[in-house]
């Protein structure tokens, strides 16, 4: 009868209470040996208590428990394993890919003509938040900077608080008070103003913000017309799915609007327009940019800052599809050289992205905010909107924004 069979026997006696056994004190030298005789013993875990013996195993038994003893831990390690870990190596994977596609099209779209640079002197929120003032102009092929307007103000918020994206646009004929200008100007004045001056309207468009809402602007990104229809069609080759709405025109429910199209207008000429139907449909960079513009039905603004919203909801949306941001990282890249901005590569990779591969949706606040605001004639007499109710516009702009 071998060692281990007269254990195993001497065991079942023990448990039956036909074999009486001492109890053994702690001592030092049972704790010294106590790694050893746990691995000569791991391949035989119903006899964990076979080390209470003075009879040692044989050096042909004790390899063959260390044996075991090893197939047994590598069992134990294959049941550990988790399909996560492999889920979350490959997204990595697939980061790190986007990432390096990022970054080639940095130096592809290098040269990408794009509006002029700005002096931006930007500052945190008090908050800790990097609020980006974008700027769409209405600049065409040729145009001087210094004849353009603003056609939409927003101030997007990635790194708040709440750490959910916001977008709060303010209407380009709200009444402020430019600094070094005057009052009752029209907001988008400031940034006309500005590039008159030396290319400065990024510039005293932030300056203009801050005095007037008490926000500050870290970043600005500014884009004009044609920069946009090529940012699109960049990124969205097939076009961007997007559901097309108008309020009444002339009181009338339309299923479909005669839209400026102006980046068809040759020199001076007639501008010509485009049909847009009512419903979803598939946008090309120009067809958006046409129907983000459009201001001619009953809400006037108030509509076209509606579909300026609804088109930036879209296209991040549609750009948070994971197969779009590995495949399109490299055309990111490149709308970056579409782009007159002073925003980090670091920031864009590390906010940008996680807004393009989050689940969130944009808040949404434009300002004038119903019902505290009135029609108003501008200095130079043209119609502008007067906020009525600065204390509630300025704390809801707070509590929006988490200042």
């Amino acid at each position: 009868m071998s060692r281990m069979d007269r254990h195993k026997k001497l065991r079942e006696e023990i448990k039956k209470g036909n074999t009486p056994v001492e109890k053994k004190e702690s001592s030092i030298f049972r704790k010294e040996k106590k790694k050893e005789v746990e691995e000569e013993y791991t391949a035989y875990q119903d006899y964990d208590d076979a080390f209470e013996y003075d009879e040692p195993l044989t050096k042909k038994e004790r390899k063959k428990a260390k044996k075991q003893a090893k197939k047994q831990k590598k069992i134990r390690k294959k049941k550990k394993r988790h399909p996560l870990r492999w889920i979350v190596g490959l997204l990595v994977l697939v980061l790190l890919a986007a990432i390096g596609n990022f970054l080639f099209g940095l130096t592809l779209g290098g040269d990408n003509p794009h509006a002029n640079q700005s002096n931006f002197n930007g500052v945190a929120s008090a908050n800790g938040a990097n609020n980006i003032l974008i700027l769409g102009t209405d600049a065409r092929v040729g145009q001087d900077s210094g004849s353009t307007r603003s056609d939409s103000i927003m101030i997007l918020q990635l790194d708040g608080p709440g750490r959910k994206p916001r977008l709060l646009s303010i209407m380009r004929d709200t009444l402020v008070t430019i600094p070094n200008v005057g009052q009752n100007q029209k907001i988008n004045s400031a940034f006309t103003i500005g590039e008159q001056n030396n290319h400065q309207g990024a510039e005293l468009m932030r300056e203009t913000i801050k005095e007037n809402f008490g926000i500050d602007l870290r970043y600005y990104a500014m884009v004009d017309f044609a920069s946009f229809a090529k940012i699109i069609d960049t990124l969205f080759p097939s076009g961007v799915k997007i559901d097309a709405q108008f309020a009444t025109v002339n009181g009338q429910v339309v299923s479909s609007v005669e839209v400026p199209d102006d980046l068809s207008q040759v020199g001076d000429g007639p501008i010509p327009t485009q049909t847009i139907h009512v419903g979803e449909q598939r946008m090309s960079g120009q067809t958006l940019l046409n129907y983000a513009r459009f201001r001619h039905d009953d809400e006037n603004d108030f509509g076209r800052v509606k579909r300026q919203q609804q088109v930036m909801q879209a296209i991040t949306s549609q750009l948070r599809n994971p197969m779009t941001v590995f495949n399109g990282s490299r055309a990111l890249g490149q709308v970056v050289g579409f782009t007159s901005t002073d925003v980090p590569n670091t920031y864009i990779l590390s906010q940008v992205l996680n807004v393009l591969l989050g689940a969130n949706e944009f808040e949404r606040l434009t300002v004038p905010i119903e019902g505290q605001f009135t029609n108003a004639l501008d200095w130079y007499g043209g119609e502008g909107l007067l906020i009525t109710d600065w204390n509630a516009t300025i704390n809801s702009i707070n509590s929006f924004l988490g200042q």
